[in-house]
């Protein structure tokens, strides 16, 4: 097999530096090192799996074909589900008999019965490899992570545009990467807006529950974590559906395509399953864009600055009692769970009640930003009076409306 085969890749995969394979075992698998061919290899992680891949790649572009079909062959032993990696190794079998040009390179007859099937792991095959060959700054985290409370001990980002979730732990210090994954999404792409679209909804989410995978279908594989589309921005826009989850894929496929889902956001087994060891219910955000914006954690907190007055002067007017004034901060077409501004209005009167006076502290704040077509803040938080030991956890959701921040919905978790 000539240098004409995966040439792209090979090119791409330069740019990754002197062993990328390693480096890409390292970032699944923090605390272990890609073993070395003597030692037991560790067969249930997709992390593991791609490295394996990468490096198979690797080895053609040397031309080391026969050091590159014995590591194929160890792979789809391993994991004869991997259907990526299957047609790669079809591929150097096929090499020994004449010259392999790309991915998948069958006679055209053979190439029009498999349909899709061959577009879509052709595409996989290039998603896997340009998430490895740009990966995130380091340091770098997506803009929407505005701040976010020690309660929430994990957070995690998907960029569709790459098939990439990124899996953070919140530290002492910050949010940390630890980990990142290939998905596939909804088949019609992102964006969703109906129910049945098969789009995969775009905005800031929470995971509500962790669904037994003693309770769901195999197609579902390893376990689900559904998160809370259409959350108050969607129900504001009047979208529908439900059901979107993080889960598994069925015993048949190790993978999914890029492409392939009705909405979810699908993972390797071995990945979600770590993913629900991991991940704690109603606490940890889910942000899922087109294309994530990586930056530098300080320089959130003067994106956020503006918004974070608004919020204070919320909670000083709230500290006040006087009832105009804090109704000042709602829109018009204000919401909280089915009751309008004049409804809820009651439940205000009775908070400030309550309080009789004291002032106003706001607990374990996270502030979640998601722009699109309007500026959104998703706010959660522990409303506590002084002299008063416990409080309400409480989520809003503002709009920028002109120069001021606005509150469109509030409810109590």
């Amino acid at each position: 097999m000539g240098p004409p085969y995966l040439v792209a890749i090979v090119v791409a995969l330069s740019l990754l530096g002197a062993n990328p394979v390693h480096a890409a075992a390292n970032k699944h698998v923090p605390k272990r090192e890609l073993p070395r061919q003597e030692a037991p290899l560790i067969r249930d992680s997709d992390g593991v799996a791609e490295a394996r891949l990468i490096e198979i790649y690797k080895l053609i572009g040397k031309a080391q074909n026969r050091e590159a079909l014995t590591k194929a062959t160890q792979l789809v032993e391993d994991l004869p589900n991997f259907q990526l990696a299957q047609l790669v190794y079809g591929d150097l079998l096929a090499a020994h008999v004449r010259p392999v040009k790309a991915i998948g390179d069958v006679p055209d007859a053979m190439a029009q019965a498999a349909g899709s099937n061959l577009t879509e792991l052709r595409e996989e095959s290039k998603r896997r490899v340009n998430a490895l060959r740009e990966p995130p700054p380091p340091g770098a985290i997506p803009s929407q992570f505005l701040a976010l409370s020690q309660r929430s001990r994990h957070a995690i980002a998907v960029d569709a545009s790459k098939s990439r979730l990124y899996l953070f732990e919140n530290t002492p210090t910050g949010l940390k990467l630890v980990s990142d994954y290939y998905i596939s999404v909804g088949k019609a792409g992102t964006s969703k807006t109906l129910e049945g679209d098969q789009r995969t909804p775009l905005g800031v989410y929470y995971i509500t529950s962790n669904l037994d995978r003693k309770s769901l279908k195999d197609f579902y594989g390893s376990g689900a974590l559904p998160i809370n589309y259409p959350n108050m921005l969607d129900a504001k826009r009047g979208k529908t559906g439900s059901g979107i989850w993080l889960h598994g894929t069925p015993p048949s496929q190790f993978s999914r395509p890029p492409l392939a889902t009705d909405g979810c956001v699908v993972l390797a087994n071995p990945d979600l399953a770590h993913l629900v060891r991991t991940v704690e219910v109603r606490t940890t955000p889910v942000v899922i864009a087109t294309q994530l914006h990586w930056v530098a954690p300080h320089s959130v907190r003067t994106e956020s600055k503006p918004f974070e007055d608004a919020l204070h002067a919320w909670r000083n007017a709230k500290t006040s009692g006087d009832l105009k004034q804090i109704l000042s901060f709602y829109t018009p077409d204000f919401s909280s769970n089915g009751k309008t501004l004049a409804q809820w209005t009651p439940t205000l009167k009775t908070e400030l009640a309550t309080v009789q006076g004291r002032t106003i502290q706001l607990k374990d704040v996270s502030m979640l930003r998601w722009t699109d077509t309007s500026d959104t803040m998703v706010v959660t938080f522990g409303e506590v009076a002084d002299g008063i030991r416990t409080g309400l956890t409480k989520r809003q959701y503002w709009m920028r409306q002109n120069s001021q921040w606005k509150i469109f919905f509030e409810g109590v978790l």
